[in-house]
């Protein structure tokens, strides 16, 4: 990650303490030389929860208004045993050879170039990286919007339901950009962990608001609406949208479940076995992913539960609710608060990658290798000008998409099938050296298959839906 820049050759931990002068500081050092880890199984926990249970979770009401009372539910279980069970696989890959002592990867491209190599390794940054900018693009829309709906509560609150309300969203997008400026400058994961435990707190927070709106208005209605097959063809829906929306909402599940491409990254914050690394991965992980599965269903559910067909592309923020105003604020505040950490969490893998390189390039250059610290911050030119021009260029790049629900269904097909399926299968048959032609080489085969073709689908949807709202919008005026 940004703090470990210093790029060499990896020396034992006892040949770094001998050159130092200081035996004592192996201590203070693990096995590849670099500063001693120390996260936990609950640190990595509250990194993939953060990660995982982000804005995604608003939009699984309606992708279940999609597809209906049988295949929404069954989708999200569907989606959640292939994120757990290739994400056990990926763990495995952290380390290539033994699983305690082998040579470590710091990052997933890391892991690719171990394993797999060649064109393989550019793929996976290109499709690892673009989605990394994508996501901070996303969750800059999605804390937009949850502001402007508290500015909109109170207005609904005092003017009436039948009052517009209505205001842009690029005043908060660029409020959003500022305080991304200011966290960015702490310099990688080992620093934001009380930032992810904070933004782990504020998920569980809007998502319980959300479940209990729902459950309170699924009361208020006096039964449960929707249907076994989602949103019937009619005046308003067309066979066609019909079709792209179920299929857009595959990709929305395929992004509230999304953490596989920061996976190595986190779990290389994890202090030195025993146990393994990979074991306490798997544990947060199988943690982790249950709890948001738990979380997804009951809100995904009440929220369709509540509002049938009518159930909006984003929770909180469409106003499906507009009392009590005031506890819309607190899950409102509490998104924004999430998309804070979770911005982080999924950026740092490209300020490391691209401080690394510039170390490289660079070793000897005051610009890029100079800091001063000030608390968990690490100030340096570099940092403090490349990582601000990274901010603002998706501030800007959100401010001229302002489509939460396309964006959120794009992102998660195009990334769901390389990062979450096809590179932790074929890193793992790599690894194990899995028979070709094997039993379990054909099922790992035909999983990566089958995802391949929802990718494809929920992309599809995406695009359609994309292509529709860009006819009617026009850039900054949201």
């Amino acid at each position: 990650m940004a703090s470990h820049n210093g790029i060499g050759k990896h020396l034992s931990p006892m040949e770094v303490s001998v050159e130092a002068g200081n035996a004592g500081a192996a201590e203070w050092l693990d096995d590849d030389g670099r500063p001693r880890r120390s996260g936990t199984f609950w640190t990595a926990s509250a990194h993939i929860i953060t990660a995982v249970i982000g804005s995604g979770v608003l939009s699984l009401a309606w992708a279940i208004a999609q597809l209906g009372w049988v295949a929404g539910p069954a989708a999200m279980l569907l989606f959640a045993f292939v994120t757990y069970y290739t994400a056990t696989l990926l763990a495995e890959c952290y380390r290539t050879g033994h699983p305690e002592t082998g040579k470590r990867n710091y990052t997933y491209m890391d892991a690719v170039r171990s394993n797999l190599g060649g064109a393989k390794v550019v793929f996976c940054g290109v499709i690892q990286y673009a989605n990394l900018v994508g996501v901070a693009i996303g969750y800059t829309i999605a804390s937009s919007i949850s502001m402007q709906a508290i500015r909109r509560a109170g207005c609904f609150h005092k003017e009436g339901h039948g009052v517009p309300c209505k205001s842009s969203s690029n005043p908060y997008m660029i409020l959003f950009g500022a305080v991304q400026i200011l966290f960015s400058q702490i310099p990688d994961f080992d620093q934001i962990w009380w930032l992810s435990i904070v933004a782990a707190v504020m998920s569980f927070t809007y998502s319980s608001i959300g479940l209990a709106l729902g459950i309170a208005q699924t009361v208020s209605n006096g039964g449960i609406k929707g249907s076994l097959t989602g949103i019937s063809i009619g005046a308003d829906v067309t066979s066609t949208q019909k079709v792209w929306h179920s299929l857009q909402a595959f990709g929305d599940i395929a992004f509230a479940y999304s953490f596989s491409n920061i996976l190595i990254e986190i779990q290389d914050t994890i202090r030195a076995p025993p146990p393994s690394e990979s074991k306490v991965m798997q544990k947060a992980t199988r943690l982790s992913v249950a709890t948001t599965t738990v979380f997804y269903m009951l809100c995904g559910c009440m929220g369709y539960a509540a509002f049938g067909d009518a159930a909006p592309d984003n929770l909180l923020t469409g106003f499906g609710f507009y009392e009590p105003f005031w506890l819309l604020d607190v899950a409102n505040i509490a998104i924004v608060v999430h998309l804070v950490g979770a911005y982080q969490v999924f950026c740092q893998p490209i300020f490391a990658f691209v401080e690394r390189r510039a170390s490289a390039a660079w070793p000897d250059s005051a610009f890029v290798t100079k800091e001063l610290r000030v608390g968990p911050f690490a100030l340096s030119v570099f940092r403090l000008t490349w990582r601000s021009a990274f901010v603002c260029v998706t501030t800007v790049v959100a401010m001229l998409l302002p489509f939460f629900g396309n964006v959120v269904g794009f992102l998660g097909a195009v990334s769901f099938w390389p990062l979450t399926v096809y590179f932790p299968v074929e890193m793992y048959i790599r690894q194990r050296r899995v028979p070709r032609g094997s039993t379990k080489w054909v099922c790992l085969q035909t999983l990566s298959a089958c995802c391949l073709l929802v990718s494809i689908a929920a992309a599809a949807g995406s695009i359609a839906d994309v292509i529709d709202a860009l006819k009617v919008y026009r850039p900054f005026s949201s």
